[in-house]
C-alpha cells in the first residue's frame, strides 16, 4: 500500500469507503472505530417534520441558539450556529482574533492547517503567555488529554496579560460534563463546539462560536441570514432539549469506555485519555495492529506522523467488543 493510499485512513477518521477500496477481502460489514463520534446516535422523536421547502426560520434559529446556550451554561448572546465546528475553525483567521495562532500537538489536522506554529502539551504546563491566540482542544484529540477549568483559566489569564487571546475546541465537550462545570471563558476566550460528536450526527453539521459580541457580528457576516439548515435546527433544537437521552447518554458513555479499556488491557495494550468517546494507544506493533484489525473488517485511527499510535472509537454494544477481542486475539 502507498503511503498516498493510507493518507485517506490517516487524514481523518470514518473513512470506510477508502478501507473497503484498501482491505477489498476483509468481512463485512465493516466496524468503524475509527471515530471520535458517539455510536449510538440520538433519534428524534415521531412527528418531528422538517420542511426544507421554505429558508430556515430566523425565529427557530435564535431559538436553537438559546437551547444550545443554556446547554453550555452561558448567555444567549454569546452563542452562534455554524455549519460544523471545522467551519469555524478554518474562519478563526478572519474572525478578527490576533495572530499568529500557536496550536498544541498532537491535536487536529485542522489546527495545525490554520496556525502557524506549534507547542507541544508538555509546554502548556508553564506557559508564559504570549501575543496572538493560543489554540487548545479539550479534551484534546487523539490522546484525550483533559485540563480542568482552573488550568484552562490559568491560561486565559496569562494569554490576556501578554495581549494574547485563548480558543478553545471543546467538541468532545459534551460526553466530559460529568466532571463538573466547565470552564467559563472571558472577552479573550472563543470555543468551538460540536453537536455531531456527543449526539452521534455528524451529518448534521452543525456546531456553535461561543464568544464576544463582536467576534459573533463578524461571524455572522461571513455565514449571512442562513448559516445552518432547517433541518439542522429542527433536530439541533429537540435535541438539545431532551435532557433524559443527554444524562443516559453521559452515563453510557463512560460505562462503554471503561469496557473497552479493560478489552484492550487484556491484550497488553494500555489506553490513554479522559474522553470517553475514544481512547488512544501507544505500541510498537500499531501498525501490525492497525492492518490485523483492517483485515478483520474493523478500522481503527492510524496516524502518519505517530506510526506508534492507534485511536479507538468506543464500541455500541456487547457484540461489537467481542469482534474486536476476536481480531486482537486470533488476528
Amino acid at each position: 500500500m502507498t503511503q498516498a493510499e493510507m493518507g485517506a485512513l490517516t487524514h481523518h477518521g470514518g473513512r470506510i469507503d477508502a478501507a473497503r477500496t484498501l482491505f477489498p477481502d476483509a468481512p463485512t460489514p465493516w466496524l468503524d472505530l475509527s471515530t471520535g463520534i458517539n455510536p449510538v446516535p440520538w433519534t428524534p422523536p415521531q412527528g418531528l417534520a422538517v420542511d426544507a421547502a421554505p429558508l430556515p426560520d430566523r425565529t427557530a434559529l435564535a431559538s436553537l441558539e438559546a437551547l444550545a446556550a443554556a446547554h453550555f451554561g452561558v448567555a444567549a448572546e454569546r452563542v452562534a450556529a455554524v455549519p460544523g465546528s471545522e467551519m469555524a475553525l478554518r474562519l478563526l483567521p478572519q474572525l478578527g482574533v490576533p495572530q499568529p495562532i500557536v496550536a498544541v500537538r498532537p491535536s487536529y489536522g485542522t489546527h495545525g492547517a490554520v496556525a502557524s506554529s506549534r507547542v507541544d502539551q508538555s509546554g502548556l504546563d508553564d506557559w508564559a503567555g504570549q501575543a496572538g491566540s493560543l489554540l487548545i482542544a479539550n479534551p484534546n484529540n487523539p490522546d484525550g488529554v483533559h485540563r480542568s477549568p482552573e488550568q484552562l483559566a490559568r491560561l486565559a489569564a496569562v494569554q490576556a496579560k501578554a495581549g494574547g487571546w485563548l480558543i478553545l475546541d471543546e467538541a468532545f465537550a459534551d460526553a466530559m460534563s460529568e466532571l463538573g462545570p466547565g470552564f467559563g471563558g472571558g472577552e479573550r476566550v472563543v470555543v468551538l463546539r460540536s453537536f455531531g460528536k456527543f449526539f452521534g450526527l455528524a451529518g448534521v453539521r452543525l456546531g456553535f462560536v461561543i464568544a464576544a459580541p463582536d467576534i459573533l457580528a463578524r461571524l455572522r457576516d461571513l455565514l449571512g441570514d442562513w448559516p445552518v439548515s432547517a433541518h439542522a435546527i429542527a433536530w439541533g433544537r429537540a435535541a438539545y432539549a431532551d435532557r433524559a437521552w443527554i444524562a443516559a447518554t453521559r452515563t453510557a458513555l463512560v460505562e462503554r469506555a471503561a469496557a473497552l479499556d479493560a478489552l484492550l488491557a487484556q491484550h497488553g495494550l494500555n489506553a490513554q485519555g479522559a474522553c470517553p468517546l475514544f481512547r488512544m494507544v501507544e505500541t510498537p506493533a500499531a501498525p501490525a495492529i492497525f492492518w490485523r484489525l483492517a483485515a478483520a473488517g474493523i478500522l481503527v485511527r492510524p496516524f502518519a506522523d505517530a506510526p506508534e499510535r492507534l485511536r479507538f472509537g468506543v464500541p455500541a454494544a456487547a457484540a461489537e467488543l467481542e469482534r474486536l477481542d476476536e481480531a486482537l486475539r486470533h488476528g
